[in-house]
């Protein structure tokens, strides 16, 4: 038996989140064509035959302009020096840049083994790989250079079984049925975050939070779960767009929201969402630990 930690770090908009959701075999992330989507470590527990394996999605490593950046870039950073196993996804669609240097100067000092996971191979040419794993092997040393798609999860079983090779022997670290460390709170704020990514500007998605203000558990089989939301942006000019025209905006992004909410929870959701504006809340310490920034 084998069991271990397993790290995915890179950039943003890497497919990190998408590679996560596809290993686990369910949403754990969400995820959104907008950079800086995932703010949070998120783990997330695979049970195979031989090997319990714990992924850790974390966020896209980028240069930090507020302390909401800084405390992300961290919780990324952090797991390098933390797991087994470390893997780095790239973007197959887009040459390395100064951003994937920086990336690739921190993992050449991890004493775990680092697989280059090259992701999205679904859209390139296949003519095209091949150069592309030559230019990474001649910017820094790999255990593993594994190219997948997490879209359409071409490839990922061969990761997971380099990845199994890889771990120590050991017992598992969690229960049979442990799938993530997260509380449910926390879920239900991602996933009216993500429909606030969906419907809105592109502006929005770095300046906008929702924060949980109430949880109220059902009270039995087919009781209403009950969730107060406030989703804070950082301007007045912010409001409008959020709110819509009579209110049309918050309307849709609630709807959408409260359906995924069903789905996840398996229960009737009653879901109010308000905005509010507070000015700097990516400086705020309170804010930050409210959305789970710690």
């Amino acid at each position: 038996m084998k069991s271990g930690f397993v790290s995915l770090i890179g950039r943003p908009n890497a497919g990190k989140s998408t590679l996560l959701n596809r290993l686990v075999g369910t949403k754990l992330a969400i995820v959104s064509d907008k950079p800086q989507t995932t703010r949070n470590r998120i783990l997330g527990v695979k049970n195979y035959p031989d090997a319990q394996v714990v992924f850790l999605d974390t966020p896209g490593i980028h240069r930090p302009l507020h302390r909401m950046n800084v405390r992300m870039v961290d919780a990324a950073v952090d797991t390098i020096r933390e797991v087994d196993v470390l893997g780095l996804v790239v973007d197959v669609a887009e040459p390395p840049g100064k951003g994937d240097r920086f990336v690739l100067d921190l993992v050449k000092h991890a004493t775990a083994p680092v697989f280059l996971i090259l992701n999205k191979i679904d859209v390139i040419k296949k003519s095209k790989l091949l150069p592309i794993m030559q230019q990474y092997s001649e910017l820094a040393t790999f255990a593993e250079i594994v190219p997948v798609s997490a879209a359409t999860g071409d490839n990922v079983d061969r990761l997971e079984r380099a990845i199994i090779e890889r771990l120590p022997e050991g017992e598992p670290l969690y229960p049979p049925d442990y799938l993530t460390d997260q509380p449910e709170r926390f879920f239900a704020g991602e996933i009216v975050r993500e429909k606030l990514l969906q419907f809105t500007h592109a502006e929005l998605p770095f300046s906008t939070a929702v924060v949980i203000d109430r949880f109220e558990e059902p009270d039995g089989p087919k009781g209403l779960l009950k969730l107060y939301c406030t989703i804070v942006v950082d301007r007045e000019s912010q409001k409008p767009i959020v709110v819509g025209r009579g209110g049309e905006m918050v309307k849709r992004i609630g709807t959408a929201a409260r359906e995924d909410l069903e789905k996840f929870f398996d229960t009737r959701v009653f879901l109010d969402l308000h905005v509010r504006v507070k000015n700097e809340w990516r400086e705020d310490d309170n804010v930050l630990n409210d959305i789970g920034l710690k």
